[in-house]
């Protein structure tokens, strides 16, 4: 890790052995260290682009994009790009028989529901859920307030498909139909809280 290498040193010295499931805080704390490292350059080029076009935007609008950029990174990382920290370190599996992607509905969520350990199936539900969330409240601030529903539904689902499609081909996650359902879901839950935040607002802008 290049930012927070003696932060996690710290933290498996002392908690490895006491924290079940220590490989999520690995894994995450992995995620974010990559994610400082691309927004970094993406906050450099986002600069260079203002620069360049002259556009005036609301320092709201604005932070709305940087936001969105760096959840965008973080969720990559966090699903995606696990294994690797650059580029030219990815490795792509062509070969892989399509057979081990899971298109039967709910079919291994059910296997986890049943497990001796509920942390697997809360991860895999309840986790799709809450990363997509950021995602359908984010979008129609980001690119446009009219986005509908219909939009953020469709946006969801290919962003979902394009994850599950790449932790396939990179061998990074299980490909799974469900993971689809439930980052939908967030992504619909997100749009929903966005409706409510946008409805409150406009009551207090009247008050």
């Amino acid at each position: 890790m290049i930012f927070l290498g003696p932060l996690y040193n710290f933290i498996a010295q002392a908690c490895a052995t006491k924290i079940n499931h220590f490989a999520l805080i690995k894994l995450t704390m992995l995620a974010i260290d990559k994610t400082i490292l691309y927004f970094l350059l993406f906050a450099v080029l986002r600069l260079l682009w203002l620069m360049l076009i002259r556009r005036r935007r609301t320092v709201k609008s604005e932070a709305t994009v940087w936001l969105f950029a760096f959840y965008i990174i973080l969720l990559l990382m966090l699903t995606t790009f696990r294994n690797t920290y650059f580029p030219w370190q990815l490795t792509f599996y062509f070969n892989r028989p399509l057979s081990e992607i899971n298109l039967v509905f709910l079919k291994e969520t059910w296997k986890l529901i049943y497990a001796q350990s509920r942390v697997d199936f809360f991860y895999n539900s309840l986790g799709n859920i809450l990363c997509f969330l950021p995602f359908g409240f984010l979008v129609p601030f980001v690119f446009s307030k009219k986005q509908t529903f219909i939009r953020v539904l469709l946006a969801g689902i290919l962003l979902s498909v394009f994850i599950e499609g790449m932790q396939f081909l990179l061998e990074t996650g299980v490909s799974d139909i469900d993971d689809v359902f439930f980052n939908t879901c967030g992504a619909v839950l997100g749009y929903l809280v966005y409706l409510v935040f946008k409805y409150l607002r406009g009551k207090l802008k009247k008050q």
